[in-house]
């Protein structure tokens, strides 16, 4: 009985090393098309040299600190790549069957946003978004990371990009932000067909305290700012 469950485990081993193996080459190949056709450098610079684009030493610091908080609050503290999260998201897809975890940290969104069309469908596009965040960690700082995917980012109402979000909704410049705007603005990429302030106001609320609390409960702000914060009037312009 032993020998037999033995013979059972190492048949299924093989299985899936031959399937991961599979899976390990497609999504290669398919980075690899995809850098041919488009290099990282040009990829990036689509945006990077846009009149509007906003780098990192002109964000708003409130700002900043809310996306983290709320969508990758290791982002600077890690050293090397998120294999942890990335590794969990992998695991919970295989046993699916299909992608039920999408980006798992800012660098992977960033890089579905430039290549696969801002959505991973399957798993050889998955694996291709991995090597393509290798790429993007080897050639640009955090720094620079992050001011990608907020300038990359859509915020409701036609909204692309945190230069364009602050000026229509608040005819604001992305580097002056009160806290209570900048945690609005925050939470909108997560759903912009929601949260857009033109008819999503109450929902973005919501999803504004919650920043806010995100940023409280990571040490950025104190549960005074919080409530403070709450009380301002953050309806657009």
């Amino acid at each position: 009985m032993r020998k037999h469950l033995l013979r059972v485990f190492g048949i299924l081993l093989l299985i899936f090393t031959v399937a991961a193996g599979t899976l390990l080459y497609q999504g290669y190949f398919r980075y690899q098309r995809e850098i041919e056709a488009l290099p990282v450098k040009d990829a990036v610079e689509s945006y990077t040299l846009k009149k509007d684009y906003v780098p990192y030493e002109e964000l708003d610091e409130d700002f900043i600190n809310a996306v983290i908080a709320v969508e990758d609050k290791r982002f600077f503290t890690r050293k090397g790549y998120d294999f942890i999260a990335l590794g969990r998201a992998l695991y919970h897809d295989l046993q699916a069957g299909e992608i039920v975890e999408g980006g798992s940290t800012i660098t992977e969104q960033i890089s579905k946003n430039l290549y696969l069309g801002g959505y991973i469908n399957g798993m050889e596009e998955k694996i291709a978004g991995i090597f393509l965040l290798f790429d993007l960690e080897k050639h640009y700082s955090k720094e620079e990371l992050l001011a990608l995917y907020v300038n990359m980012n859509y915020y409701g109402d036609s909204y692309h990009g945190i230069s364009e979000a602050a000026k229509g909704y608040y005819d604001a410049s992305a580097s002056d932000l009160s806290l209570a705007r900048a945690a609005i603005l925050a939470g909108l990429p997560n759903a912009p067909s929601v949260y857009q302030l033109s008819d999503g106001y109450d929902k973005a609320k919501e999803r504004q305290e919650w920043v806010l609390q995100t940023m409280c409960n990571n040490g950025y702000i104190t549960e005074s700012e919080v409530a403070e914060a709450l009380q301002e009037d953050v309806r657009p312009r």
